[in-house]
């Protein structure tokens, strides 16, 4: 399970990395793909608050279950899932106005782009260098075969970095490989 959130980070962050360019397209006031700024939030919305994050949580509430953790670390890292959560449906809104042709400053733009790139980023660099390595620590053998009997979604297919790319991502994908 560690293994594919790990695998789901490094997706994730070439996403932001991709973001990053139209960040810095529009700060040079050039014309960027808002479509595939949607794209990548429909993707971040439908993937990672259906099956990563709902993982990571489980894992995270079964380690605070059993280990003894601080207060503050113990309620972080689902403080930061509803922020993301509600960051991402901020900036999902605000891209489907420009799509819808109303008039959105550019300045509101880059800063809620911003802004979502720079908390993905963070949470991201917080659980990888703190959260993973102190439950992959922790947790043994059986605790993790306790975990995959509770995990509901058991086998699903990553839309976007899967095998089978959905219909909706396959313009992300090739804007993807190409680097």
């Amino acid at each position: 399970m560690l293994e594919i959130i790990h695998n789901d980070h490094r997706n994730i962050n070439q996403l932001l990395r991709i973001l990053r360019k139209k960040i810095k397209l529009l700060e040079e006031d050039e014309k960027i793909d808002y479509r595939l700024i949607k794209a990548i939030i429909t993707y971040l919305r439908n993937y990672a608050d259906k099956y990563h994050h709902p993982m990571e949580d489980l894992i995270y509430a079964y380690y605070l279950k059993y280990r003894v953790v601080p207060d503050a670390i113990a309620i972080r890292l689902s403080k930061e899932h509803k922020l993301i959560k509600e960051v991402t449906i901020e900036l999902d809104e605000l891209v489907e106005m420009v799509l819808l042709d109303a008039i959105v400053p550019k300045q509101l733009c880059l800063e809620k782009l911003s802004v979502f790139v720079e908390l993905q980023a963070a949470h991201l660099m917080y659980e990888e260098s703190q959260i993973l390595p102190a439950i992959r620590e922790s947790l043994s053998a059986d605790d993790w075969a306790n975990l995959e009997q509770q995990w509901q979604h058991n086998h699903y297919e990553d839309p976007l970095f899967g095998d089978n790319i959905g219909e909706e991502y396959k313009a992300l994908a090739e804007r993807i490989n190409q680097g």
